[in-house]
């Protein structure tokens, strides 16, 4: 069971097997899901502009990367052509972050601020990419409730819950 505690050398992190294979596999979904950025190896890739960003096709990518002026295409196409390669290296790094303190057979690792922060970035992106893929609304409890349990979407909607619950008690433990 998933427990989570602050001790004087940080944030304590303890998984079972089943999670914390549950949680890399999640993660490396994740990293293979952003992949690299549009735009080309040229001089403007090396200081992280992007020469061919457009808004994703994907819904999951859409949402992890969305338009930041809705209403005005051309200025989204130049932010996210500024931006989308900086917020790509983000995520990835956060769920390398997340990656790289999980053990083989279970977790039990100390986070600290910094650690702590990307794991709750690189959480809240595989709830969006899963909350898209799932079309989660706020009704998705009663349909997860009355979700037969042979429906193939139910481990989903489980893992769904498990990833808002781990996220809840580590927004809870730093502060």
């Amino acid at each position: 069971m998933t427990d989570m505690e602050k001790t004087a050398e940080g944030i304590r992190v303890r998984l079972e097997s089943e999670e914390t294979a549950l949680l890399r596999a999640l993660m490396e979904q994740l990293l293979a899901l952003i992949g690299d950025a549009p735009g080309g190896d040229g001089e403007l890739a090396a200081m992280g502009i992007s020469e061919n960003a457009v808004t994703p096709d994907d819904p999951v990518l859409a949402r992890l990367f969305p338009d930041a002026y809705r209403d005005d295409g051309e200025a989204a196409g130049e932010f996210r052509r500024y931006t989308e390669m900086g917020l790509r290296d983000g995520k990835r790094e956060a769920a390398g972050t997340v990656l790289g303190a999980l053990g083989e057979r279970g977790t039990d690792a100390v986070l600290d601020e910094k650690q702590a922060q990307a794991w709750l970035r690189a959480l809240n992106d595989v709830r969006l990419a899963l909350g898209t893929r799932l079309d989660i609304t706020e009704e998705w409890y009663e349909e997860a409730e009355a979700m037969d349990p042979r429906d193939p979407r139910a481990p989903l909607f489980a893992a769904y819950d498990w990833l808002t619950m781990l996220q809840e008690n580590l927004v809870r433990v730093l502060w």
